[in-house]
């Protein structure tokens, strides 16, 4: 289960990077609810939220050795929870979409814009992301389950 999650993560994540540099490079922004959602193309040289910014070299590293131990961790131990496995699983293929972006382009492809009329903007994102953020939370859900 956790390889196929981690392919289709994969995959949805290139389609939709590819739609975005093919559709989205040379155009302002699509929107999709007028002053909520739009898709907007956004070269990210950082991390999450834009930090640590031109420092492409040190984020692959690290979410190489990350992503490394992950797997390390779910073909040694073979947890028996799906919810973790699934979690982490979802967590790998969010990394190794953007570890992608990051070897070949230097740059993680962003294009998913939510904001509130020009007052707010919510940082510009990718599936990538979300996976991380999706299997982020579902680890969290783990480890507080355990800890009670």
């Amino acid at each position: 289960m956790e390889i196929l999650i981690v392919i289709l993560g994969l995959v949805i994540d290139r389609i939709t990077k590819i739609w975005a540099l093919k559709s989205l490079t040379n155009v302002d922004e699509i929107v999709v609810i007028n002053n909520i959602f739009s898709f907007s193309y956004l070269e990210n040289r950082g991390a999450a939220f834009g930090i640590f910014q031109n420092r492409v070299l040190p984020l692959a590293i690290v979410t190489s050795l990350v992503s490394i131990a992950m797997v390390y961790y779910l073909l040694k131990y073979k947890p028996k929870s799906k919810v973790l496995r699934m979690s982490l699983a979802l967590i790998i293929s969010g990394a190794i979409g953007n570890l992608i972006d990051r070897y070949v382009y230097k740059y993680v492809v962003d294009f998913i814009m939510f904001h509130y009329k020009d007052v707010y903007y919510f940082p510009t994102f990718n599936f990538a992301d979300m996976l991380v953020v999706v299997g982020t939370a579902l680890l969290a859900i783990c480890i507080l389950r355990d800890e009670k």
